[in-house]
């Protein structure tokens, strides 16, 4: 295994909080100090990275860096981008002398040398300028499909792009990707590197808005939801395995707990011999399990399929009794993103036998018979062999032909493919059957997220719903890769960001891999007739304990 350069010392792992800014766009670290620019404001802040300490150094010059979104230090030398063009100046003086100007917003910007790397999200471009004819001389692919922000160390392009949730590092003399990793948190905008006496850290600036909920005496109900600005620089950890070809990036201590209470909805017949299994958080490459215990009542723990999980027995369950029971498990969770290319797959060993019976199969009411269905398959890879394209062609495909809709319970592929709408367990039905009719393994998993709010430690988080995504198999190199469902809080129709193809974040909690996340059965035999639902209300719950150390 190998890894990037190290990150920060323990001591240096804190959330740069300045005073008084409503949004951190482009940030640069110039003499152990960093410096930001707030474009709603127009204010270039100058801040103390252990205190906050927060100065507007262009106190005179504020209107003209309203708007402006990345800036760059070189030389003595501010550079920075505002609208169409781009600009520098002298931290002196402020005025702002035009150095090219584009025919879309220039987003980002990085210097090196006599070389100016600036983004544009409207072209799909990183440009490339010489820095003293002012010429372009070439460009790269931007690696996202959002607004991206970009710095340079050494021989290496980092970019970090809003919608995508992600950095990436690129190599600077080609624009390939060499990997990418995800934020902890949502809506990156600005990053730079910090030197210091232990090596680097890479610190990344995030703006957004939060909903919360505040006192208004003069409305009835006296309490109404708003939102406020969001704003903050954080270390980005990340460790990169090229062998294994993934990269991990921050991660949090969590506490999840998940019980059963029994309350029927109505009358049922008493049960007997009831074994009551729920599966446990999986071992991954990125999620340990440190401990698991049992909550009210003790289980025995099986093996099913690879996946371990929670084994409650009753030797008679009555209408009347009510119990609650289930499991508590610390763990420690990272956000992971694996790097393939279609050229990584080519070539593939057939699928074993084995994986062709259990994951190329209508083992859960798929409806991969149905012409419709078998239509979708066809139309959504064309003509394409690669694996990994072809499971990237289904996953857009789905994205198009659905929308997305909160349902109370889960029909079949062939009707949410007519319907048009379908809930996240409906997609990964949709995905399950275009895949494994294209020849792709796959499987579920799931089933919970943890409350994105990693600031809020040890506070009890609950999630408003459960979630499941699906893995896909890639035989010769024996991975399993995650996809997420359904395009969860970005807008339809494209173009689709790629952050939860082939990668996860930290809220993303693993469990029962391929195997049902909970069943019923009496005398040994299933509970068809009896909903969980019915007789059953779940409580989950997640609290953060702390953020993990630098990888």
């Amino acid at each position: 295994m190998t890894s990037a350069t190290p990150t920060s010392s323990s001591n240096l792992q804190r959330t740069i909080r300045p005073i008084g800014a409503a949004a951190l766009h482009g940030i640069a670290f110039v003499d152990n100090k960093l410096i930001a620019i707030d474009p709603v404001k127009g204010h270039l802040l100058q801040i103390d990275p252990t205190n906050d300490n927060t100065t507007i150094i262009n106190s005179h010059a504020t209107s003209e860096f309203v708007d402006v979104t990345g800036i760059a230090w070189w030389e003595n030398t501010l550079w920075l981008t505002r609208e169409n063009t781009v600009y520098f100046c002298q931290l002196n003086d402020f005025k702002l002398q035009e150095f090219v100007t584009l025919p879309y917003p220039a987003n980002g910007i990085a210097v090196w040398a006599s070389t100016v790397y600036v983004t544009c999200q409207k072209t799909g471009y990183i440009l490339i300028f010489d820095r003293e004819t002012k010429r372009q001389i070439t460009q790269f692919y931007a690696p996202g499909v959002g607004v991206e922000n970009i710095t340079v160390r050494d021989e290496e392009l980092w970019v970090c792009d809003t919608t995508e949730q992600s950095v990436y590092c690129l190599e600077r003399a080609t624009g390939d990707i060499k990997f990418s990793v995800l934020t902890p948190f949502a809506s990156p905008t600005g990053l730079a590197f910090y030197p210091h006496q232990g090596g680097e850290t890479l610190y990344v600036a995030y703006a957004d808005e939060e909903a919360y909920i505040r006192d208004n005496p003069n409305a009835d109900p006296s309490h109404e939801l708003t939102y406020r600005d969001r704003t903050f620089v954080h270390p980005l950890d990340y460790y990169y395995n090229p062998s294994e070809h993934y990269a991990l990036s921050n991660g949090y201590l969590l506490e999840m707990i998940y019980a059963e209470e029994i309350a029927p909805l109505e009358d049922v017949h008493a049960l007997k011999q009831v074994e009551w299994r729920i599966a446990l958080p999986a071992e991954t490459d990125r999620q340990k399990v440190k401990h698991v215990e049992p909550i009210g009542l003790p289980f025995t723990e099986e093996v099913v399929e690879g996946q371990r999980v929670a084994v409650f027995k009753f030797d008679n369950l009555q209408p009347s009794e009510r119990h609650i029971f289930g499991w508590r498990a610390l763990i420690e969770v990272r956000g992971i993103k694996y790097r393939l290319t279609p050229r990584d797959v080519e070539d593939l060993p057939s699928l074993s036998t084995e994986f062709q019976s259990r994951y190329l199969v209508d083992d859960d009411e798929l409806a991969m018979d149905q012409l419709i269905v078998r239509r979708a398959a066809k139309e959504a890879i064309g003509t394409e062999t690669n694996l990994l394209r072809k499971a990237y062609k289904v996953r857009n495909y789905v994205y198009d032909e659905l929308s997305y809709g909160i349902k109370p319970h889960i029909d079949t592929p062939d009707v949410v493919l007519d319907r048009g709408i379908g809930s996240c367990g409906e997609y990964v039905g949709v995905l399950l059957a275009l895949l494994r009719l294209n020849g792709i393994a796959c499987r579920t998993i799931g089933r919970y997220k943890c409350p994105p709010y990693a600031e809020q430690r040890g506070v009890p988080l609950q999630p408003d719903f459960n979630h499941v995504w699906l893995e896909f198999y890639v035989p010769g190199l024996n991975k399993w890769l995650p996809m997420e469902s359904n395009p969860d809080d970005v807008v339809e129709n494209g173009p689709y960001p790629s952050r939860f193809f082939m990668g996860l974040a930290w809220y993303h909690i693993e469990i029962g891999k391929g195997i049902p996340f909970e069943t019923i059965t009496s005398k040994g035999l299933p509970l068809e007739e009896i909903s969980l639902g019915d007789i059953a209300i779940n409580h989950i719950r997640f609290t953060i304990f702390e953020e993990l150390p630098p990888l």
